[in-house]
């Protein structure tokens, strides 16, 4: 009786914390525009060799999952909410070292050694910042209703990546005015300082979401090795083992596109990010149709029709250099990430429940980083030793990479089923539904969201 007494209470209490979530994606955004993004960047400008800039990847994608395996342990001692204030605040704090590093730089100190520290301030920054996911996505779910996670995370998605395009592109035009100014140290230490300033506001607004209590009852936790073990043996599992070798494949030329676009065609950073981020751009228009086709015709189908489009995408890079024309794979890349990134999230809410979807999600991210740090080893090492005389290596790579997706993507694909009711799913039907009919009223609706979202900077 208490319960069903305090369940308005509670709803409310969730309903004020969805809010607040957009609203610290919003400014975890901006940290990522000012810094993440320019990690790539920024280690070629202090004179990075091309192999170093793809371990960037690989370092993210074995530290990143590693972090969520030790942290996804930390729900049996702490609450998600303290367990998010403490990693975000220390993650905040790893932008400092990237200052310190652009200051050496400029005064010419310690210039060989800068590369390294490089790859080993990202390194720090990548655990802090890892360390509480498995709470926090266990969190999200317990707040953000079932039949609706699809139009939610798209919602949040939209707004969050909206965000994320103004502001990298304005930093990209910042960096460049900094570089005809010969203060380019100058300029990426400013963005360095927007990153951690971004994420302590983040950090603020984590106090004020209501967090669900959860009660790990025993028997909850199964070890990593028990969940590799038994992962073809449930559709879960199978899906994780679709997501490592996927990324493995995607990584393979995906970790060497800061490199093909700023060393190999000589783009400005403003030239970069129009092109990396039209992608994005354009997926934000796409995100509320994945939302709604997740939610009527399930994850499965939708991650199926974004799989599909990445084997072209590499092939699609090394046709033209033109910038014009290089918005064009930006864009399907853009797309079929958009679907992908929805539809995992919905894929692991609906396959596992919420005391093991902490542990779940870690091991997940674990095959999926275990992937990008192979991946990103395998494209590093073949930028060193190809050397081929019919066609330039970095460009070989990319073939390399597009067919490695391809086989991927035809074998786990159809290992993988959808487990919820969903309606029965015909192209036709589909596309004449989320495409036709809610076409205008989609489009409307994101629209009305991106000019309201002055709403969602209120701190209240």
């Amino acid at each position: 009786m208490v319960a069903k007494k305090d369940s308005p209470r509670i709803e409310g209490w969730k309903k004020k914390s969805r809010r607040h979530s957009i609203t610290e994606g919003i400014f975890c955004s901006a940290k990522n525009s000012f810094g993440h993004h320019y990690v790539a960047p920024f280690a070629i400008a202090v004179n990075s060799s091309s192999s170093l800039v793809a371990m960037l990847s690989s370092v993210q994608g074995l530290l990143g999952p590693l972090s969520q395996l030790f942290g996804s342990r930390f729900p049996e001692k702490y609450s998600r909410k303290k367990i998010m204030l403490k990693t975000v605040f220390f993650e905040s704090l790893m932008w400092l070292p990237f200052i310190a590093i652009a200051i050496l730089f400029h005064k010419g100190i310690l210039l060989q050694a800068l590369p390294i520290l490089v790859l080993f301030s990202f390194a720090l920054y990548i655990i802090a910042g890892n360390l509480g996911y498995p709470a926090w996505f266990s969190w999200m779910g317990d707040i953000v209703e079932k039949k609706k996670r699809g139009r939610y995370f798209s919602k949040r998605n939209l707004l969050v990546g909206f965000v994320s395009v103004i502001l990298a592109i304005s930093a990209a035009l910042l960096l460049d005015y900094f570089k005809k100014n010969s203060m380019l140290m100058q300029g990426f230490g400013i963005l360095f300082f927007l990153a951690l300033l971004s994420r302590l506001i983040s950090w603020k607004i984590f106090h004020k979401q209501y967090e669900p209590k959860i009660k790990l009852k025993k028997g909850y936790y199964f070890s990593f090795w028990d969940f590799t073990i038994s992962s073809t043996k449930n559709n879960f599992g199978r899906f994780t083992l679709f997501r490592f070798f996927f990324t493995l494949t995607t990584t393979i030329s995906g970790a060497l596109l800061a490199v093909y676009l700023l060393k190999h065609l000589n783009f400005s950073y403003t030239t970069y990010m129009i092109i990396i981020f039209s992608g994005t751009a354009f997926s934000l228009l796409v995100l509320e149709f994945w939302g709604k086709f997740i939610d009527k015709y399930g994850s499965y189908r939708a991650l199926c029709i974004a799989a599909i489009m990445m084997p072209f995408v590499p092939i699609l890079w090394i046709l033209d250099s033109n910038p014009i024309y290089l918005i064009f794979p930006s864009v399907i890349n853009g797309i079929a990430w958009a679907g992908i990134h929805l539809s995992e999230k919905n894929f692991i809410y609906d396959n596992v429940s919420n005391q093991k979807r902490g542990l779940a999600v870690s091991y997940y991210n674990m095959f999926w980083g275990i992937g990008t740090f192979l991946g990103a080893l395998t494209g590093a090492f073949l930028i060193k030793i190809l050397d081929t005389n019919f066609i330039q290596p970095i460009i070989l790579i990319f073939i390399i990479g597009a067919v490695a997706r391809g086989i991927s993507v035809i074998w786990w694909l159809p290992k993988m089923r959808e487990i919820r009711k969903i309606r029965k799913f015909t192209i036709s039907k589909a596309f004449e539904e989320i495409a036709l009919k809610e076409a205008a009223p989609t489009i409307n609706e994101e629209v009305s969201d991106i000019i309201h979202i002055k709403k969602y900077l209120n701190f209240k």
